[in-house]
């Protein structure tokens, strides 16, 4: 935790984070649009897929 909020954040962001990327520790972007994507992770089937088929 910053020793005080929100200055702490804001200084760390600003002298700590370009260290880190320097030594590849940190990412400069992220890999997808949503955190499922960061993440890799599949979309799971929706739960109305199978009623629609029904129907159908």
């Amino acid at each position: 935790m910053p020793p005080w909020l929100p200055g702490g954040f804001d200084l760390f962001a600003e002298q700590v984070v370009p260290i880190l990327r320097k030594r590849s520790l940190f990412r400069h972007d992220y890999t997808g649009a949503t955190l499922r994507d960061h993440y890799g992770l599949n979309r799971p089937p929706s739960v109305f897929s199978s009623s629609i088929q029904a129907i159908a």
